[in-house]
């Protein structure tokens, strides 16, 4: 840009040269020093003075609000709900990841929180009236044993448990007795009288069983009928009179020992060591009373309300790894380009896709140099041309001025950011821009 700007000028002052020696304004025949004055004089006459000197950039047509846009994690794509070329609004989901482990995390987070809360609630609310009156019933029933093992057996107690024993060794006497009377003859006699039906019905069985349809025939069924009201009868008379079943007699005697222990204990006096037990079994109950009626400490409140806020926190990771799956739309614009497709894999932090809004421009150039931005400021009028539309001309004013410069092709440069006043409905992105700066 440059040496296009010098050989303009040097182009310029020839053709004043030329000028002056055909209009007669320096004679063609001058004196040497008359022509050395006035080419110095056509010289100054053409060259501009520094702080009218124009400089001319070339910038291109960039949205004023646009993105590229990435994934936070890594994933396959899942879904495109946005096609290319299409408008979104802010928030809006434009893909989605494979997200089946994300959402399983989610819903355990969840679980582990509202477990954190019960018991954290639980801790706040205290014992429950039944679970006082239950502590209360304990406590009462160590009293009473410390009681009587400070008195010693009673009468009472005695006879209680020798009638125990009696039943006990009863019960078992009669596992090995045997059926009563009674029931022995009643047996018996079912049994004999089944027997003489069975027979009967044989007898008449036997008179026609020659017959090709005897399955036919009511003898047949009878016979049936009278051997299982046999077999019937004979079960019930051995049953009478079989060994008493294992279990029976087991348990019967377990019962027998238990209830002799009991009795042996009452006739013997409490040990110092079984009335210290019980001593130490009421104060414990006292304490675990004391316990329930006084609530939780402080210190386990603390603890709870600190699970609570760890599930809490848990919760929202595993919501936001969730989150990190979906890509939205950081503000309202057009999706200019996708870079994935579904079933693709989408490595964290490489562009998915762009989004612009293409309702207003800028122009960006970075082709001032160091000599040609001394002179820029923010909020300087320029013009604006653009190779893709002639004609247009389009006022704009400096925006910004970035101060960091690069080196360019041997020079240092500069980016200058332009704001068209004008908006016209055929710009385009990245459109070349001319920019004039007077």
């Amino acid at each position: 840009m440059k040496k296009l700007l010098l050989l303009a000028l040097g182009l310029a002052l020839i053709l004043t040269v030329v000028v002056m020696f055909v209009t007669g304004s320096v004679p063609l025949f001058a004196e040497k020093g008359e022509v050395a004055n006035a080419s110095e004089a056509a010289t100054q006459a053409s060259t501009p003075a520094p702080e009218l000197r124009a400089v001319v950039a070339e910038g291109v047509v960039v949205p004023r609000r646009h993105a590229t846009l990435s994934m936070a994690a890594s994933g396959i794509v899942a879904e495109i709900l946005v096609e290319e070329g299409a408008s979104v609004e802010e928030g809006e989901l434009i893909l989605r990841l494979q997200d089946a482990h994300q959402r399983a995390a989610v819903a355990e987070a969840k679980a582990a929180l509202a477990s954190a809360e019960a018991q954290y609630a639980n801790l706040k609310a205290g014992a429950r009236r039944q679970e006082i009156a239950a502590a209360e019933a304990g406590l009462a029933a160590a009293r009473a044993r410390l009681a009587r093992l400070q008195e010693g057996a009673r009468a009472g107690d005695l006879a209680a448990a020798q009638a125990a024993l009696q039943a006990a060794q009863a019960t078992l006497d009669r596992l090995y007795e045997g059926p009563e009377e009674a029931l022995r003859i009643a047996a018996e006699a079912e049994l004999a009288n089944a027997e003489a039906a069975l027979r009967q019905a044989q007898t008449a069985y036997d008179r026609v069983a020659a017959r090709g349809d005897i399955a036919m025939l009511p003898e047949s069924l009878q016979l049936q009928q009278a051997t299982n009201a046999y077999e019937a009868a004979r079960a019930r008379y051995d049953a009478l009179f079989d060994e008493p079943e294992a279990d029976a007699v087991a348990g019967a005697r377990a019962q027998i020992k238990e209830s002799q222990a009991t009795l042996d204990r009452l006739h013997e006096p409490a040990t110092a060591s079984e009335i210290a037990e019980a001593e130490a079994m009421v104060r414990q109950v006292e304490a675990e009373l004391e316990l329930l009626k006084a609530g939780a400490r402080s210190e386990d409140l603390d603890a709870g309300a600190a699970a609570v806020e760890r599930a809490r926190a848990a919760l929202e990771r595993a919501e936001a790894g969730l989150a990190d799956t979906e890509l939205r739309a950081p503000f309202a614009g057009t999706l200019a380009l996708l870079y994935v497709r579904e079933g693709e894999l989408a490595t964290a932090g490489v562009p998915v896709a762009a989004l612009a809004d293409l309702s207003s421009w800028e122009i960006e150039t970075d082709d001032l140099t160091e000599l040609d931005i001394v002179g820029v400021e923010e909020g300087d009028r320029v013009s604006l041309t653009f190779d893709a539309i002639p004609g247009l001309e389009l006022p704009g004013r400096v925006l910004r001025v970035k101060p960091l410069g690069e080196e360019k092709l041997g020079d240092v440069t500069y980016t200058v950011v332009v704001v068209p006043e004008e908006e016209d409905p055929r710009l385009k992105w990245r459109m070349t821009a001319v920019v004039t700066l007077p």
